[in-house]
C-alpha cells in the first residue's frame, strides 16, 4: 500500500494548481492576509444562476468519434440549454487543426461574448486563442491544454497523472502484498502528454509499493486498437495479477480479447468512467473491478464558466470575486462500493 507520504507528495504534484485557485484570496496593499471575516465575494448561488444579459458563446470540438468525446459535446449543448441567457454558437466537430483555427477565427470575426474550445491539438491551436484573447473575447480552455498561459482566460482540465496515481494505488491496495505480481498496461495513443501523465503516474504509484509495470502495450482508444493490443498483450504474458486499461472506450476491445482468450486469472482497472464500464463493475462478473474518472462533464462545466466570466461573476462557494484561472477535476476510483454515485455521470461508450 502507498506510504501516506508518498501519495501525499504525489496528490500535492497533480492537483497543486487547483489547490492555489481555491484558497488564493489575493491581498491588496496594507492588507496582512489575517482577515478571517470575509464575506463570499462571488455572489449567491441564486445570483449566479438567476437570468442575465444575453451572452453569445462559441463552442468549438473535435469530432465525437467515441464516446467520451460524444459526452463531451452532448454535455456542453444541454448546459447551455439550461441558460436562457446563452446564445451558444456551435462549430462542426472535426479533428483537423487547420479547420478549427478558421473555426474560431469565425468566432473571432462574429464578436462572440466568450468561447469555450477543446483544442484537437493543444499548441496548434494556442495562437488563434490568443488572437480571441488579445480582440477581449474570454477563452476557456477544455481539457488539451494551450502551450501559452496567454492563450485563456480559464483553463480546464482532467487530471491524467492523477489518473495513472489512482489505478496505481488501486492496484497497489489489491495485490501489493505480493511482490512479485505481474502489472500490464494497456495505454492510449503514447504520442499524446495525456498518455504520458497516465503512464508516469501510474508507474510512480507502483514504485512506492515496490511493483512497476512488466508488460506494457498502446492503443488508440478505439475499441478495435484496444482488442488487437490486448491480443498481443496476452500472447506475451501468460500470466497477469493486475491491468491498467487507459480508456474505457477501447475497455470494449480489450474485454472483448479478453473473454477471447478465455482469461481470468487478473483483476482489471479502467479509465474515463464509461457507463459500460460501471455496469460491468457494479455486476461483479467480469474481470473489471474497477475504473478510474476522467470527468466527460470539462465541456458543461466550461459553457458555464464562460458564462459566469461574460456576466462578470465568479463561483459562489469562493471568497475571490473572480473566477479561478485553472482548475483540475478529480480522478477517484470507481468500484462496487461506490459506483451507484458515479454512475448518473458516466456516458456510453
Amino acid at each position: 500500500m502507498l506510504s501516506l507520504n508518498k501519495r501525499q507528495r504525489m496528490l500535492v504534484a497533480a492537483g497543486a494548481t487547483l489547490a492555489a485557485a481555491l484558497v488564493l484570496t489575493g491581498c491588496t496593499p496594507g492588507d496582512t492576509g489575517t482577515n478571517t471575516g470575509a464575506e463570499p465575494g462571488g455572489g449567491s448561488v441564486e445570483d449566479n444562476e438567476a437570468e442575465g444579459d444575453t451572452i453569445t458563446i462559441g463552442f468549438s470540438g473535435p469530432a465525437a468519434d467515441h464516446g467520451w468525446l460524444g459526452a463531451i459535446n452532448a454535455g456542453a449543448l444541454a448546459e447551455a440549454e439550461k441558460y436562457p441567457d446563452i446564445d451558444l454558437k456551435v462549430a462542426e466537430g472535426t479533428n483537423d487543426a487547420n479547420l478549427q483555427i478558421s473555426q474560431v477565427e469565425g468566432f473571432i470575426n462574429d464578436g462572440v461574448d466568450a468561447i469555450v474550445l477543446l483544442p484537437t491539438d493543444g499548441a496548434a491551436l494556442t495562437e488563434v486563442a490568443i488572437q480571441a484573447m488579445e480582440a477581449g473575447i474570454p477563452v476557456i480552455n477544455v481539457d488539451r491544454e494551450f502551450s501559452s498561459t496567454f492563450a485563456s482566460r480559464v483553463t480546464i482540465l482532467g487530471d491524467n497523472y492523477g489518473m495513472g496515481v489512482s489505478a496505481g494505488t488501486y492496484i497497489c491496495e489489491e495485490v501489493g502484498d505480493n511482490p512479485d505480481a505481474v502489472v500490464a498496461e494497456i495505454a492510449g495513443i503514447d504520442s499524446l502528454p495525456l498518455t504520458q501523465d497516465r503512464s508516469q503516474g501510474f508507474a510512480d504509484a507502483l514504485e512506492d509499493c515496490g511493483l512497476e509495470v512488466s508488460n506494457r502495450v498502446a492503443a488508440d482508444f478505439t475499441v478495435q486498437g484496444g482488442e488487437a493490443a490486448t491480443s498481443q498483450l496476452l500472447s506475451a504474458a501468460p500470466q497477469i495479477d493486475a491491468l491498467w486499461n487507459h480508456d474505457d472506450d477501447q475497455g470494449i476491445g480489450v474485454l472483448a480479447a479478453i473473454d477471447a482468450a478465455g482469461r481470468d486469472e487478473f483483476i482489471m482497472v479502467g479509465g474515463a468512467g464509461s457507463k459500460n464500464a460501471m455496469d460491468l463493475i457494479k455486476s461483479g462478473d467480469s474481470v473489471l473491478k474497477a475504473t478510474v474518472i476522467y470527468p466527460s462533464t470539462q465541456a458543461a462545466d466550461g459553457i458555464r464558466l464562460a458564462r459566469l466570466v461574460a456576466q462578470d461573476k465568479a463561483l459562489s462557494d469562493l471568497v475571490e470575486i473572480e473566477v479561478p484561472n485553472r482548475i483540475v477535476l478529480n480522478a477517484p476510483v470507481v468500484t462496487a462500493e461506490n459506483v451507484d454515485k458515479y454512475l448518473p455521470t458516466a456516458f456510453e461508450s
